[in-house]
């Protein structure tokens, strides 16, 4: 542990590797349908969409062209816009009755010296209700990222909602390679950059490396943190590489990695959190996490 930016984030192998060079080598012919009308400093409005039948979690959907990898050919495919949020896992627990993990546990975890569990800290309230004031409602926003959700949960919500977690190959495409045919300045088509939000960090909600922007949108509430300021509301901050909010920081986010994996074997996250900094949200940053993992800066998004 040479500096706090490299405390472990859980149990795990930080395996730094080639990827990076998988990101740079995605050759782009591509497309996206999404096209914001916004400049990348600007913010979006919505999180979501409406839900309907065919779209049950209302997901705001993202095409994205694929191409070639080091690792084949990649279809098209669509992406969330944005981490799944509190009020699109609601949709799921009220259509599934699911009850997560880290509710069955009593909450979710933090670390702190050494890991610490949370009482009351599950998706619908991220930071617990400690820190509100006696009889006031939970405070916590829809749009809130929904973590303290393990891997299989992320899943289970991705095949409800008509989806999939994404592969690594595809959240590498869609968070680092430009494939929109017109994309606002300063992005340009077909460029692979070294962060999702384009050739630096600014507007992504990260620890010492984002700007202070991200102190001002952070939500804790009320909690106590002993690292980091806490989440942003997705869709908040500035759109990313393809219009795309939050690949880098804010939430690590499950990918299905190393495809059909079983049993406790480690999965893949990517993309860093609010926890740490500018070096996490490379693309040869490599996190392995037990599936079973349900802690404050782990959300999720899905593909189709």
């Amino acid at each position: 542990m040479k500096t706090l930016i490299n405390l472990p984030l859980h149990p795990q192998r930080n395996r730094l590797g080639a990827v990076a060079s998988q990101a740079a080598a995605l050759c782009v012919a591509a497309l996206v349908s999404h096209v914001p009308g916004h400049a990348l400093a600007q913010s979006a409005g919505s999180a979501s969409a409406a839900p309907s039948p065919a779209n049950p979690g209302g997901i705001d959907w993202v095409r994205i062209a694929g191409g070639g990898t080091n690792a084949g050919s990649l279809p098209p495919f669509e992406i969330a816009r944005t981490e799944t949020t509190v009020g699109q896992f609601r949709r799921f627990v009220q259509a599934t009755g699911t009850v997560t993990r880290a509710e069955r546990a009593g909450g979710g975890e933090v670390y702190e010296a050494g890991w610490t569990r949370k009482p009351g800290w599950v998706w619908s309230a991220p930071f617990g209700v400690s820190g509100v004031p006696a009889g006031q409602r939970n405070p916590t926003h829809d749009d809130e990222p929904a973590v303290h959700i393990t891997f299989d949960e992320a899943q289970a919500f991705c095949r409800w909602a008509g989806g999939r977690l994404p592969s690594d190959a595809q959240w590498v495409s869609a968070a680092y390679t430009e494939q929109r045919e017109n994309p606002p300045a300063p992005l340009q088509r077909g460029k692979t950059y070294p962060f999702p939000t384009g050739d630096s960090t600014a507007g992504a909600q990260c620890i010492g490396d984002c700007g202070p922007q991200a102190e001002q949108r952070a939500i804790r509430h009320g909690a106590n943190l002993l690292r980091g300021f806490g989440h942003a509301r997705a869709g908040t901050t500035p759109a990313g590489v393809n219009g795309l909010h939050d690949m880098g920081a804010n939430a690590w986010e499950w990918v299905d990695e190393p495809p059909g994996a079983r049993g406790n074997e480690e999965r893949r996250t990517r993309g860093g959190s609010w926890w740490y900094g500018a070096a996490q949200m490379r693309a040869d940053h490599l996190q392995g996490k037990p599936p079973q993992t349900a802690v404050v800066y782990i959300g999720f998004r899905c593909v189709r």
